[in-house]
């Protein structure tokens, strides 16, 4: 049996609408955030999970968390149903979301730690370990007698992370964890999450929208949208779909003549610089630098595929989400 498994997961909200003028009562309407999801989560794997605004991934990892009961169809932790067993559940998982907060505001990050250790019951001596390691490899020493509301983002960021793996929890739940963070505080935090996963062995579900986070992070995407899972596999394998184009810059020393290039490429020009935007199924790569490096002395020549963040734009277009 796989470490998650879920069956048919199905939950439904009831929404009601603005009261509109002249009416007594205001209109309710259903939104099913999820419909009959099913998927499975090996021990040990780093899997991301995305897809855009009202998906409904929050909405899975409240299931799996066991902070939402749903409507229809099963689904097991390790042998647990969540929603069951919510305390002996929550001993075994952490949660940082990244716009919520499970440490107290006005008192030192040491003593949030305190509290957590008492909550879920660690002995003292694997708690003082723990502690050692977590805030060693976050580099939080000097912040540990520090209240959470005087830290930076990137700060409080990594004090949340070490709350939520301070019992050790075999399942680690993101969402949205590098979200406001700066790109040294990304890299760290990522640096982190790696090797908590290879070391320990800890099975990360990563819910976010920034799509660098996981193609460093994660060997497996799943995505879903109007509730559904459309695709579960290699983001390499998702991405190849999407990647139709490529842009070539380059810039010469001294006026040259472009030649005439093939069809299915776009040239635009600003003084000595060219970009070239191609379809790489249509003109190989290597073919189009050849005919570029032939039209005289390049200075300075990048090649750079569409972004993530772009392909991914185009996938969600696409399915209509």
């Amino acid at each position: 049996m796989a470490f998650i498994e879920t069956h048919g997961l199905t939950k439904t909200f009831t929404v009601r609408k603005k009261r509109e003028k002249g009416r007594l009562l205001r209109e309710k309407t259903e939104i099913r955030a999820l419909d009959a999801l099913s998927f499975s989560v090996e021990k040990g794997e780093l899997v991301g999970y995305i897809g855009p605004n009202g998906a409904g991934k929050s909405t899975t990892v409240k299931l799996l968390s066991g902070i939402l009961t749903p409507d229809g169809g099963s689904a097991l932790v390790d042998g647990r149903v969540p929603w069951q067993e919510r305390r002996r559940h929550a001993a075994h998982i952490g949660v940082v979301f990244g716009q919520r907060s499970q440490l107290w505001w006005d008192v030192p990050i040491l003593d949030s730690f305190s509290l957590l250790r008492d909550i879920y019951r660690v002995p003292e001596a694997a708690y003082k370990r723990r502690l050692d390691a977590l805030t060693s490899a976050l580099q939080l020493e000097p912040f540990l007698r520090t209240p959470l509301r005087l830290l930076s983002l990137g700060q409080r960021m990594r004090a949340e992370l070490c709350g939520s793996l301070l019992h050790g929890p075999e399942l680690l739940f993101l969402d949205e964890p590098t979200i406001g963070l700066d790109a040294v505080s990304k890299l760290a935090l990522r640096d982190f999450l790696k090797r908590e996963n290879a070391q320990n062995g800890t099975t990360v579900l990563l819910t976010t929208h920034d799509m660098e986070d996981i193609a460093a992070l994660c060997s497996r995407v799943m995505v879903l949208g109007h509730g559904q899972k459309l695709f579960d596999g290699a983001l390499n394998n998702l991405l190849a779909r999407y990647d139709t184009s490529r842009e070539v810059n380059v810039r010469y020393d001294g006026e040259i003549r472009l030649p005439d290039l093939p069809q299915g490429c776009a040239v635009a020009r600003e003084g000595a610089d060219y970009r070239i935007s191609y379809a790489p199924a249509q003109v190989p790569t290597a073919h189009l630098l050849s005919l570029l490096q032939a039209a005289g002395p390049i200075r300075e020549l990048t090649a750079q595929p569409q972004s993530i963040d772009r392909l991914i734009a185009a996938m969600y277009r696409e399915m209509d989400l």
